[in-house]
């Protein structure tokens, strides 16, 4: 073979490695971002003594997570008890892996169907960490799971055949290259708000954290979590949101082809919309989760594939 595509698989290798490391980094500072905003929304003041403003604060966390003593937990089926945390956290990392950036030569043309596999899968990993750690709370936050979670895959899955059928492929740069002169933003608004709302549910973000349910469930299916396997959670739960938060931009938007710097405002943006959710939205009842999902979301999202569907024969027949 020759010398030169030795040079470039492992020019590749680095710049994966460094973005994994700048999605970890980001996700530490995610979680200080969510203290702050929080703080603020409920009038006192966030985390603030370790390191200038408290900016050594998720260092100071992580250190004190990894610490902990790991033990065994009573009647656990410690194999899946043990094996569900690195999965998800695998499950995260291989999402961004597969991302459109320049240098990344694994990039796929079906990058959109093996991000949709990594959901799925994400969804069965929730459920092995309930029913293996053996607890009446990890088991209910399990059985909710899998009403939530299958329930808004339907209409997030659904968002995305409609913006595969208007860009006519499964890849995310030609969902961009298809947005030059108009963005779907603004033809799909509505859809992007539908697609904000799967996003909240799918990542089980307040107001639908039903699977961790504070007030009932103590802390849902990871309760019986500690240590390291907690910080895999934690990490590969933060990781989503900001992954999700790039999707959205890159489904909706044309915004590559302007600036990097923009890119990251509306990044940032999103994910605090994200946490502002949690702060100024109550919990809701989880019979009006259901009802959205299936009798709101789901019919609106059925009537645009038919209008895309219709536009397309249109066309089709004029030309």
């Amino acid at each position: 073979m020759n010398s030169n595509f030795y040079i470039y698989m492992g020019l590749n290798l680095v710049s994966l490695v460094i973005m994994l490391l700048i999605v970890l980094i980001g996700v530490a500072f995610l979680t200080l971002l969510e203290r702050k905003i929080l703080s603020y929304i409920q009038i006192r003041k966030g985390p603030n003594k370790v390191g200038i403003i408290g900016l050594f604060q998720p260092f100071s966390d992580a250190i004190k997570l990894l610490n902990k003593e790991l033990f065994y937990v009573y009647k656990s089926n410690y194999n899946f008890f043990y094996m569900c945390p690195v999965i998800s956290f695998m499950m995260m990392m291989m999402m961004w892996l597969v991302f459109p950036f320049i240098t990344n030569i694994y990039f796929l043309n079906y990058s959109v169907l093996l991000m949709i596999i990594f959901m799925t899968i994400g969804g069965y990993v929730v459920i092995f960490m309930g029913w293996s750690a053996n607890s009446v709370y990890s088991m209910m936050g399990s059985m909710r799971s899998v009403s939530q979670m299958l329930s808004y895959e339907v209409s997030f899955i659904l968002i995305i055949l409609i913006i595969m059928l208007m860009s006519e492929s499964y890849s995310i740069i030609d969902f961009m290259n298809y947005q030059l002169y108009l963005w779907y933003l603004v033809v799909l608004y509505p859809l992007f708000l539908l697609f904000f709302i799967s996003i909240l549910a799918e990542l089980n973000r307040s107001p639908m954290d039903f699977i961790e349910g504070e007030s009932e469930l103590v802390s849902g299916f990871n309760i019986e979590y500690f240590s390291g396997g907690f910080t895999l959670i934690f990490l590969s739960e933060y990781g989503m949101i900001i992954f999700f938060s790039l999707i959205s931009i890159y489904m909706f938007s044309n915004l590559l082809e302007y600036s990097l710097i923009l890119i990251f405002f509306m990044i940032n943006f999103l994910c605090g919309m994200v946490i502002f959710m949690r702060g100024m939205l109550p919990r809701m009842r989880y019979d009006e989760l259901m009802y959205l999902c299936w009798k709101i979301i789901l019919p609106v999202i059925l009537v645009y594939i038919m209008l895309v569907f219709g536009f397309k024969f249109l066309l089709l027949m004029v030309l």
